[in-house]
């Protein structure tokens, strides 16, 4: 009996010995757990410091969808940021006419084609280019291009009017925007796009391009006489002109067309051809 108490004792104190020497600092799989779930892990934390997680912030669905954030300098102005707006996932609408009701359906934007060819190369006019990236660099804003490049079926999904069937978007000949930041600013832009072609050393003496006048006649769809030189058409839409699928931001836009290629030295015109047959299909 007495044998027997000596060994209880001793298991004990072995026992006892064993778990005093344990390093506190390798806890068990229950301790974890256990801490975890208390959240007295938190405990060992510098106590100046304060976690205060940040409440997340919903941001709102863009009116576009190429539209992106961007963080620090605004990228370069480039070709491809001039690629046909269409979707085949936009819904049909349909326009009253003469004779009833016409369906527009529309393209498969730069999914299914490319941009304008020039040496079989895509192809924008540099000077739309040239102008839109001159307005980042003077501003500090984004410029927002709302309807580069238009395909026909894009173009006549647009906009089926009989003043747009001759639309130089097709053609690569023209550009609406606007200026993240100065939208309710469409004045200055213009003057600033007149005021590239002070700057620009090519351009001097060049009285052509330096001086600009106004387009008297009334066969527009704007109420502000537009602005024309040699090489560019400039049309000013106010907040309810101008609106298409392209353009339904609530913000008044320019519309800059091209009307001389000064690599070719020629006028720069619509035709059925260019419209049609001038970029390739995917």
């Amino acid at each position: 009996m007495k044998s027997h108490m000596m060994k209880v004792k001793i298991f004990f104190l072995l026992t006892l010995l064993l778990t005093s020497c344990s390093d506190s600092s390798n806890p068990t799989p229950n301790q974890i757990r256990k801490n975890n779930l208390t959240g007295s892990n938190l405990s060992q934390l510098d106590p100046n410091i304060n976690i205060n997680p940040e409440k997340a912030v919903k941001k709102p669905t863009p009116i576009y969808p190429w539209e992106s954030d961007l963080v620090g300098n605004h990228p370069k102005i480039t070709k491809e940021y001039f690629r046909c707006k269409g979707s085949s996932l936009n819904p049909e609408h349909t326009e009253q006419t003469k004779d009833g009701f016409a369906r527009y359906f529309d393209c498969g934007g730069a999914d299914r084609h490319g941009l304008p060819l020039k040496n079989e190369q895509e192809f924008i006019y540099p000077i739309l280019v040239d102008l839109l990236n001159y307005l980042q660099v003077e501003t500090g804003k984004q410029v927002v291009i709302t309807s580069g490049h238009r395909c026909p079926t894009h173009n006549t999904y647009v906009d089926p009017s009989k003043e747009n069937i001759y639309s130089k978007h097709m053609i690569g000949a023209e550009v609406s925007f606007y200026l993240r930041g100065i939208e309710d600013q469409p004045e200055e832009i213009v003057r600033l796009l007149q005021e590239y072609y002070v700057k620009m050393p090519k351009y001097e003496n060049r009285s052509e391009f330096v001086n600009f006048q106004r387009y008297e006649k009334s066969d527009t769809n704007v109420s502000i006489k537009p602005w024309y030189n040699k090489e560019i058409y400039i049309k000013l839409f106010q907040e309810e002109e101008g609106r298409n699928f392209d353009n339904r931001h609530p913000y008044p836009y320019i519309g800059v067309q091209v009307r001389w290629d000064s690599e070719l030295k020629d006028r720069v015109s619509y035709t059925w051809q260019k419209a049609h047959y001038s970029f390739l299909r995917k």
